[in-house]
């Protein structure tokens, strides 16, 4: 990868990181603020709280994913500046460059990744059975 793709790269991280923060940084406002406050001092039943339930389980959901997110972003931006983004974890070899103008933060090429999912597909298959 050349040096204008990593510098392109870079900003594009940087920017998507800059507003999953900012959306992250929305969600949790919202919460201490107390706006779904309305929704719990309106709750009558067992249906409402459901609803109260939910939105707090949706809400903490999306917060966690801005989390992974962030952490993976974080992730790649150090292996921009150590020299190692783009290689594959799995096997070490190069991963592409349309997956990673895709995913760029992705840690495994296309290859590692199928078989990851398929290894763990199979696990949580056994694990029912």
């Amino acid at each position: 990868m050349n040096t204008k793709s990593r510098t392109t790269l870079r900003k594009h991280l940087i920017e998507k990181r800059e507003a999953i923060v900012k959306e992250a940084k929305r969600e949790i406002e919202k919460f201490i603020r107390g706006e779904d406050k309305a929704i719990v001092e309106t709750a009558l039943d067992d249906g409402d709280w459901s609803v109260v339930d939910l939105a707090e389980d949706v809400n903490l959901k999306r917060l966690s994913n801005h989390r992974e997110t962030l952490v993976k972003i974080d992730e790649a931006l150090r292996k921009l500046d150590d020299g190692t983004y783009g290689i594959c974890e799995e096997c070490g070899q190069e991963i592409s460059e349309k997956r990673l103008k895709v995913l760029p933060f992705a840690i495994y090429c296309k290859d590692c990744q199928e078989k990851k999912e398929k290894i763990e597909e199979v696990e949580k298959q056994e694990e029912v059975e």
